[in-house]
């Protein structure tokens, strides 16, 4: 049985300057995530979390082909044949995808190619999401009788209202990237050419600015999209009290009169 201590040689952690990447590397599968990747990839994340020096995190496919196809079916039946499986793996994927969705720091699905499935499902769990012209979207879980919980539904119904999310979960078709980007689904289209550029700068235009001002942000909008009587609105304003008191508030009001760029601490 896959165990949370499950390490993936297929989940490549990258730290480059304040950016950490998560490359899901299994391109002989498409970048099929098998439950032991899913696991390591909510360590890396995790540890990115942990790193003062990171800023944002982006998640991207190995290759020029997929982002991520979905679950590797070819361990469907190890991983989901009985109900204790199912238990064990509904339970490791959800401490993955939550390591992901409860990060206190900007993330960004990088996707170039088909993302599909639990591929959708790590991208909606990112903050932002940009692709390629080329790219294809969908869930097919119902050409496979797989059913979905409430939090990843929720996830889809958050980004593209509950019309669209019953089209893309219906029909389990796929969407092409301008259908995606008219649904709410991605944030930015460019050429396959300037994917990772454009991500990159993105994300630099991100990390430069001011990390406490980003996380109440953040926050904000995450409780906000909670129902009522689940927010933590005292959390939201604590943490603007922070960044409205902090180091980082003072040199940004004087870059501004010193009509220079200000250098943020994340203080």
């Amino acid at each position: 049985m896959v165990t949370e201590t499950t390490s993936s040689d297929k989940i490549i952690p990258v730290n480059d300057g304040a950016i950490g990447w998560v490359i899901f590397s299994n391109p002989q599968r498409r970048n099929a995530v098998t439950l032991e990747m899913s696991v390591a990839a909510g360590n890396a994340i995790e540890d990115f979390g942990r790193d003062d020096a990171i800023r944002v995190v982006i998640l991207r496919g190995d290759g020029d082909k997929t982002f991520i196809s979905g679950g590797d079916i070819s361990k469907f039946e190890r991983d989901r044949s009985t109900a204790e499986s199912r238990a064990n793996t509904e339970k490791l994927r959800g401490h993955a995808r939550s390591a992901l969705a409860t990060l206190e720091k900007p993330t960004i699905a990088m996707i170039r190619g088909y993302c599909l499935g639990g591929g959708l499902g790590w991208a909606l769990n990112c903050d932002l999401r940009i692709c390629s012209e080329e790219s294809k979207f969908g869930i097919p879980a119902a050409k496979l009788s797989i059913g979905y919980g409430a939090d990843g539904i929720r996830q889809l119904i958050d980004l593209v209202g509950p019309s669209a999310a019953k089209e893309v979960l219906y029909t389990g078709r796929q969407y092409t990237a301008q259908e995606a980007l008219r649904m709410g689904l991605v944030n930015q289209v460019v050429p396959a050419a300037e994917l990772e550029s454009f991500t990159r700068t993105y994300a630099e235009v991100i990390a430069n600015n001011a990390p406490l001002a980003i996380l109440n942000a953040k926050t904000a909008v995450n409780e906000l999209l909670k129902d009522p009587a689940e927010r933590d609105m005292a959390l939201v304003n604590r943490r603007a009290n922070t960044a409205n008191a902090s180091q980082d508030n003072v040199e940004g009001r004087r870059a501004f009169m010193e009509k220079r760029k200000p250098v943020f601490t994340g203080k």
